[in-house]
């Protein structure tokens, strides 16, 4: 019996499945940067002037990239750049880094520093296409161009690693700040490239992000599907990101069973007026003001129209019914409700990256 490990928030949960119940699984095959080939990208930052490094997401390239430049301004003798991080993983931060490192709560409302220079590993979007430090940036500091990003949007379903208009919006947003970015491409083999400049160049990465993460795959009627890290499945809100990844592939009438801890709750403004009763779908379709992840809200309900999604979660279970998913509470009873309701022999594929898989 193979074992499957699979992430699971912090932690990885081990799938016992019958091979005959595994389906091949979808492999990446790119390379990967080396150690000298990082250095010598990160040589364009002029760490000799004060730098404050904003963290918009956190993951292992991005740890990489940091220690790389800790390693830099020690062996330069100047000053480690502060790191500028969420409350919510601040302690994580502090606990991978040398504690010399002048490490604080990210807590500005506007972006006036033009000593900033942002971070993230970028990942797919159901708005936009692509998940970028611009469309971060908009998403946490333009309310205004969020709205005119979710109705300039194709339809009511995702569309995860297109080129789309509404990633001009963010564009546009982030052109008029005098700020600097660091752009992370990477999939489970380790980190492809990066990218230094101004937020609206960095982007650029896009194409040759989709270009590595992409697999062809004949529609199947059963996943499991893990984000395949913490990042990714802090909340309910991101982490259902990774269904559309795959959505395009699922038969009709099929089970997405998706793996996220949620260990940080539902994740946006919507999710939890929807759980409340004071926001519908409907009303988002038609929405006169934006609402942090309500176009995350708008695709669920769409893609639950063609399949069933299932949730293993720590979310209690009368949330997760809200959202119409079938709650599990472990990957177990997800395996064993799939060989009760669709057979013994059903064929599973298994989704280990969701997050930077993309399959077509």
């Amino acid at each position: 019996m193979p074992e499957i490990w699979l992430n699971y928030g912090n932690n990885d949960v081990v799938l016992d499945i019958l091979a005959e119940n595994l389906d091949e699984k979808p492999a990446l095959d790119s390379k990967t940067m080396d150690e000298s080939e990082i250095n010598e990208k990160l040589e364009s930052i002029d760490l000799s002037k004060s730098v404050e490094i904003a963290l918009l997401n956190y993951t292992n390239s991005v740890q990489t990239i940091l220690t790389k430049i800790f390693e830099k301004c020690e062996n330069k003798s100047i000053s480690k750049p502060k790191l500028l991080v969420d409350k919510r993983i601040l302690p994580l931060v502090k606990s991978k880094n040398p504690e010399d490192t002048s490490i604080i709560e990210f807590e500005q409302d506007e972006i006036t520093n033009s000593n900033l220079v942002f971070i993230s590993e970028m990942e797919f979007d159901g708005l936009f296409g692509f998940e970028t430090n611009s469309t971060r940036l908009t998403k946490r500091f333009g309310k205004s161009e969020m709205l005119e990003a979710f109705k300039k949007r194709n339809n009511d379903t995702p569309n995860p690693g297109q080129n789309l208009a509404t990633i001009q919006v963010a564009n546009n947003f982030v052109d008029s700040f005098d700020i600097s970015s660091i752009e992370i491409i990477s999939n489970s083999n380790g980190m492809i490239d990066f990218s230094v400049g101004h937020p609206k160049s960095t982007m650029s990465l896009s194409n040759l992000f989709a270009k590595s993460c992409s697999q062809s795959l004949e529609p199947h009627k059963t996943f499991i599907l893990s984000t395949g890290k913490d990042a990714s499945n802090q909340t309910l809100s991101k982490s259902v990101s990774s269904i559309w990844n795959c959505n395009t592939v699922v038969k009709n009438q099929g089970l997405v069973i998706l793996l996220a801890q949620c260990l940080n709750g539902l994740g946006s403004e919507s999710f939890q007026q929807f759980v409340d009763g004071r926001l519908s779908v409907e009303k988002i379709k038609n929405a006169s003001k934006y609402i942090d992840g309500m176009e995350n809200l708008l695709y669920l309900n769409e893609i639950q129209k063609k399949m069933q999604v299932g949730l293993v979660s720590i979310l209690p279970e009368t949330y997760t019914k809200k959202f119409n998913m079938i709650p599990f509470d472990g990957v177990k009873k997800g395996m064993d409700y799939i060989l009760k309701n669709q057979g013994i022999r059903q064929k599973v594929q298994i989704i280990e990256d969701g997050a930077r898989v993309l399959l077509r």
